[in-house]
């Protein structure tokens, strides 16, 4: 195993449709592998000592996909956090939940199921995790900025700074590692502002078909890595 594990790992899960389609599935289907591959991966980042896990698991333009497969999501979706509020398996007592983006996108019993599983599991410790909800980078910089600007009484430019505009962002930590499964070589709007001195790695392998070793090699390949953070 290696030296030094990331403490913030971000995962794009990328290719459950495909998934789907190499096992002569409806597409949509595949989500329900990539959910039960999550329940995994943060099982495997509690044991490996990872502190915080951001995951993109909707875009602000997935809103825009065929309504079979929105709904099928949405009760997936529904289905999971009502799993975290109930205090099931790892969120019990490890997992704190919390969801960024732009959440009033979803339904009010949706938005309810999100904010009851944040309340259950604010006291546990073990791993942060993050639920990228109807978000995107470019949408969460833009928020900021109106966050920004109907909380300073008198807009100046030079009241504009790096540190203010991290403090009105969704997220405010930086991932570490960042990790994209599927074979797409492209960041796909995912923590924008948060990424700039993160490492990336690409993998060919298909969301669903992560394993831990696949974590492990990633691990692995971040601590081979010189990071200079522009020095």
């Amino acid at each position: 195993m290696a030296s030094k594990v990331p403490r913030h790992i971000a995962i794009i899960l990328d290719g459950n449709r495909r998934y789907a389609r190499k096992l002569g599935l409806k597409p949509w289907l595949g989500h329900e592998y990539g959910v039960k591959k999550l329940e995994q991966l943060l099982e495997w980042c509690r044991e490996l000592g990872v502190k915080e896990v951001t995951l993109y698991c909707f875009s602000a333009e997935n809103f825009k996909r065929a309504k079979t497969e929105i709904d099928y999501l949405f009760g997936l979706f529904w289905r999971e956090f009502e799993k975290m509020k109930q205090g099931r398996g790892i969120f019990k007592d490890k997992v704190k939940v919390n969801v960024i983006g732009r959440t009033n996108m979803f339904s009010k019993k949706m938005q309810k199921a999100m904010l009851e599983a944040m309340q259950k599991t604010r006291k546990n410790k073990a791993l942060l995790v993050n639920f990228a909800m109807a978000y995107g980078g470019r949408q969460e910089i833009i928020d900021a900025f109106k966050r920004i600007l109907k909380n300073l009484k008198k807009t100046t430019p030079n009241k504009i700074n790096e540190k203010l505009i991290t403090d009105n962002l969704y997220l405010k930590s930086e991932p570490d590692l960042v990790i994209r499964p599927g074979g797409e070589m492209r960041t796909s709007n995912f923590l924008t502002w948060q990424s700039v001195y993160s490492e990336f790695i690409f993998i060919n392998k298909l969301w669903p078909e992560f394993t831990k070793d696949d974590l492990i090699s990633c691990i692995e390949e971040f601590n081979k890595r010189e990071r200079r953070f522009g020095e």
